[in-house]
């Protein structure tokens, strides 16, 4: 499934391919992959499989550190689950789609709770720019630009395939 915003196509599942080829580049012997609670915990528990890594990857949730609770309020869905030893730990996070920042400090701030990394980098499907924080992701599958007024997410079928939604804010 793709999707059309103008003459954009974005097409998921051919973006998660170039993620794994840019996921394989970026993994060390010791490397623990952690998603963003929901697209990137996606992205990373299908990278796990598809790279045959033993355990499983990490959940981050940002929902205790954002700065926007007020308006977001509190998430039930997802907690952070994290089954290995963040102290000194390689990390690599993924996120479906990169834009101010803030989740990724968010992260970071729920992260660091767990441990003290020895390094985290950051992979994402998609970089949309808008940065409002100083935060750049080590790979990314591809980069757009979309206008502030809408959101760009990854969601996922009842059969595990990737798709974008698009959607007014």
């Amino acid at each position: 499934m793709s999707l059309s915003a103008g003459s954009l196509v974005l097409d998921a599942e051919a973006l998660y391919r170039e993620l794994l080829r840019g996921v394989r580049s970026l993994m060390g012997p010791n490397t623990q992959l952690v998603g963003i609670a929901s697209g990137g915990a996606w992205l990373a528990e299908r990278l796990h499989k598809d790279l045959g890594l033993q355990g499983s990857a990490g959940v981050l949730s940002s929902a205790l550190h954002r700065d926007d609770f007020a308006q977001r309020g509190m998430s039930q869905s997802v907690q952070t689950q994290i089954d290995f030893d963040v102290n000194d730990a390689d990390i690599l996070v993924m996120d479906d789609v990169l834009y101010t920042g803030r989740t990724v400090r968010a992260i970071l701030n729920e992260l660091y709770d767990y441990g003290r990394p020895a390094c985290v980098r950051l992979a994402v499907l998609v970089d949309r720019g808008g940065r409002e924080l100083p935060v750049a992701a080590e790979f990314a599958a591809a980069r757009v630009a979309l206008p502030a007024s809408q959101s760009l997410a990854l969601a996922r079928s009842d059969d595990g395939t990737f798709h974008f939604e698009v959607k007014e804010v």
